[in-house]
């Protein structure tokens, strides 16, 4: 079994689902009392944000590849950004290190070809449904991205940063996203991209008339998945 090394924190509501979907992942496939090898360092996501709402992204860069680096010299094999929006960095994580990033976009490409998805419906921060970093890999695997219209996408970023983040689980959020997903299914959406870790926190399979891809549970299967591969 590789050592998964977690980059976590962002928030640490998410990362602890991470952390619990790979260690239940290990011991169904294993069985017994396997559990995953795994390092976690986790970030203050306070000073995160700061950086994503000032625009410092190098800045948030440093800060992630010296975790990455931290875990790759305490005997991480390959990296997990626990986080969707950080993804806007990977390329300058991934340049100091000598081990793999695996990046969750991709891995949620191919789980949407997968299921035979060619148009989804994207929702996560605005950083990750406006900017080029994410939906550019999807598109590059010949998926279609749809958003939600201006209003809904700052209705689903202010329940992300002020009630997902925090903990918060609020039913009137849960009916919203519900609309919005409907709205996207309307426009087309074969499937649902829970581009923000925390939004499988609210919203389940029951809340959607199409396939939802969450990707936290995608991003934990394939870091089990590559875990337990040889080579």
């Amino acid at each position: 079994m590789k050592t998964i090394g977690l980059i976590g924190g962002m928030s640490w509501e998410s990362s602890a689902e991470y952390y619990r979907l790979i260690n239940e992942e290990v011991k169904g496939r294993l069985g017994g009392l396997h559990s995953a090898q795994c390092i976690l360092y986790s970030v203050d996501f306070a000073e995160i944000e700061t950086c994503q709402s000032s625009g410092e992204w190098g800045k948030a860069a440093e800060i992630l590849a010296n975790a990455a680096g931290s875990l790759e010299a305490a005997g991480a094999e390959f990296i997990v950004l626990c986080t969707n929006t950080m993804h806007k960095v990977a390329d300058e994580i991934q340049a100091g290190l000598q081990i793999p990033l695996l990046h969750i976009a991709d891995m949620t490409a191919q789980q949407a070809l997968t299921n035979n998805i060619r148009t989804i419906g994207l929702l996560g921060t605005r950083y990750t449904m406006e900017q080029d970093f994410y939906r550019s890999r999807l598109e590059a695997q010949g998926i279609k991205v749809l958003t939600p219209e201006e209003g809904d996408k700052a209705v689903v970023n202010e329940v992300i940063y002020q009630e997902l983040c925090l903990g918060i689980i609020n039913h009137e959020s849960r009916n919203q996203f519900k609309r919005i997903i409907a709205d996207l299914v309307e426009q087309g959406a074969q499937g649902i991209v829970l581009g923000c870790t925390e939004i499988g926190l609210l919203i389940k399979q029951e809340d959607s008339a199409v396939s939802l891809l969450d990707t936290t549970l995608i991003h934990a299967s394939g870091a089990v998945d590559y875990a337990l591969t040889e080579g």
